[in-house]
């Protein structure tokens, strides 16, 4: 993004080709709901249930074969059928076999279950720092949310502490002492190749509104405190990081990917001298915060924006495709289309208020914002990974920025 005057506003300049950041072998399983046992306890429950009429189902077969075998003049086959198809009816209904094992299987299967929902909540519960008082029934509290928030926030976190340690063995510290290293690192190296001015957006439940956070050189701060018309509070929505709230930067990048309804929000500790006064709120994101961020971009001064995003082009005639059937596949399906409408708007009102919007996308995208684990692409045939979306972003910024831009002479400024 290349503003009139020296100030940028980039995401962290935490990927590059070979050594970015990719999803690890655990992430699509930690992205999985956290009651997903409970939902194999019943399905065990309910194959238990069914299993008597199960067992009719495959002696009516047996016999079926018998009939066909005495009817192609099989007599000694179809005679060992029926003593078999007698013998197992007999050994599985007697009262020490299905009458007497399958009850205590189903109590056992839903005594997992109930297991499974009661560690959730405990579990939920341990770690969430807020105790403020919850009003409800508490078995809602025990069913959590329908997906995980450990990912893919920690696989962020993990790829962002490699790339600030360096070439050390230090372990990674707590998020605060990571966010204070960042800044320090951004703060000391304006203007150097790979650093760039960070602006964060997140959206506050508590407190009802957005919040953005900022690393920027000294000649853009004036404009990114400065109040905006039609807002209030300027100071209640901004996080200036290089202050006293530079611990909270870590936290924001964790709220970034926490979706809204069908994530836990993530808990950010508001310092004492901020204007929260050390609150603890809950914090998410929001599909429009692009919008939100193209508004901040313009009031720092920024002239020319590049827009980076997964989503594809919207669809035209005769591309439709199979509806996604289990519950991450369909918040997923929801989140790309939105997330792709809002593209789409932030485009078209950042191009009357720069001199310059370049978007960033890929042509056609399969995998979904929860496929960590890739996604069979229908049209190809073939099943498509995040790794090879990952250098397909690299071929596209190289397509439609670098080749057609920044080759041809465009007046791109820094």
């Amino acid at each position: 993004m290349a503003p009139a005057s020296p100030p940028r506003c980039s995401r962290p300049s935490t990927a590059a080709p070979g050594c970015g950041i990719r999803p690890g072998p655990g992430a699509s399983r930690a992205c999985a709901a956290p009651t997903a046992g409970a939902g194999y306890g019943l399905a065990a429950a309910l194959a238990l249930l069914l299993a008597p009429l199960i067992v009719l189902v495959l002696a009516a077969v047996v016999y079926a074969l018998s009939q066909a075998a005495a009817l192609a003049n099989l007599p000694s086959m179809a005679e060992r059928l029926v003593a078999w198809y007698s013998d197992a009816l007999q050994l599985l209904f007697s009262p020490p076999v299905l009458p007497t094992v399958v009850p205590r299987l189903v109590v056992l299967a839903l005594l997992v279950v109930a297991g499974v929902i009661v560690w959730t909540g405990v579990r939920t519960w341990r770690q969430e720092r807020s105790r403020r008082r919850i009003r409800g029934a508490f078995w809602w509290r025990l069913l959590g949310t329908p997906l995980a928030g450990d990912e893919p926030a920690g696989t962020m976190v993990d790829a962002l502490w490699r790339l600030i340690r360096g070439a050390s063995g230090e372990p990674r510290p707590r998020h605060a002492d990571i966010s204070r290293r960042y800044v320090d690192i951004l703060a000391d190296n304006f203007g150097q190749p790979g650093f760039r001015d960070l602006l964060l957006a997140v959206h506050d439940v508590d407190a009802r509104r957005d919040l953005v956070g900022a690393v920027l050189a000294p000649q853009a701060r004036e404009g990114f405190e400065a109040r905006r018309e039609g807002r209030s509070l300027r100071e209640a929505e901004i996080v200036d990081f290089t202050g006293p709230q530079r611990a909270l930067l870590i936290d924001f990048l964790i709220a970034a990917e926490r979706l809204p309804v069908a994530m836990p929000p993530h808990l950010l500790p508001f310092p004492i001298e901020s204007y929260w006064r050390g609150e603890l709120h809950r914090a998410c994101d929001r599909p429009e915060l692009l919008t939100r961020l193209i508004d901040e971009l313009a009031g720092i001064g920024v002239e020319q924006v590049i827009v980076a995003s997964p989503a594809a082009p919207p669809a035209v005639p005769h591309a439709m495709r199979p509806r996604p059937g289990d519950l991450r596949a369909r918040v997923g399906e929801i989140v790309r289309s939105i997330e792709t409408a809002v593209l789409e708007d932030a485009c078209a009102s950042a191009a009357v208020r720069f001199s310059g919007v370049y978007a960033v996308r890929p042509g056609h995208n399969p995998i979904g914002p929860f496929d960590l684990g890739g996604a069979y692409d229908e049209a190809s045939d073939r099943r498509r990974t995040v790794a090879e979306l990952i250098q397909q972003g690299y071929d596209d910024a190289y397509r439609q920025f670098i080749e057609p831009v920044v080759a041809a002479g465009d007046r791109i400024e820094v």
